[in-house]
């Protein structure tokens, strides 16, 4: 079997993206002319990947889309938010926050980051793994953060949401 043309899917390691990789891992999809392999990497490094078009077909977060419209089109699509699920604003339970308050997001180039930015001009963000941003708001590192993925589900008691980013959109 001659192979025309190998398209590696990236994708986040989260649950939600689990239908774009499981069936390539299983084998459940094939080509008598593609060879498909997935690769597994956090969001905001995806983003920068689909600056750089490092991958054939990607995740992303739709905020870049706009950035990157000429070299990539839409397949269709899902997405980590909607009416009633999305990304949480989190801080401390009793926590009040400035205008300025610090704040952990996922990445520069991420849907929430560009809804937070709308939202709250002021505030002043650090960019971590959207793994690493509820340990950094129990730790204190930052006033609050806000939350993606399957995070967005189970996070410590310690915390409540002070804002839906979701709504948005």
């Amino acid at each position: 079997m001659k192979i025309f043309k190998h398209i590696n899917v990236a994708h986040s390691p989260d649950a939600d993206d689990i239908f774009m990789y499981k069936a390539i891992d299983f084998g459940w999809v094939s080509s008598k002319n593609l060879k498909l392999s997935a690769t597994a990497l956090d969001i905001q490094t995806l983003n920068d990947e689909a600056l750089k078009g490092t991958y054939e077909a990607t995740a992303i977060s739709f905020a870049l889309y706009p950035l990157i419209c000429e070299e990539y089109a839409l397949l269709r699509t899902a997405v980590s938010f909607g009416e009633g699920y999305g990304p949480k604003l989190v801080k401390k339970k009793g926590a009040i926050l400035k205008r300025n308050f610090k704040v952990a997001l996922s990445g520069k180039h991420t849907t929430n980051a560009l809804l937070f930015r709308m939202a709250y001009p002021q505030a002043r963000i650090v960019y971590k793994n959207f793994l690493e941003i509820e340990g950094a708001v129990l730790s204190g590192e930052v006033d609050a953060g806000v939350l993606i993925h399957e995070s967005i589900l189970d996070f410590s008691d310690e915390l409540c949401v002070e804002r839906e980013i979701w709504d948005i959109w």
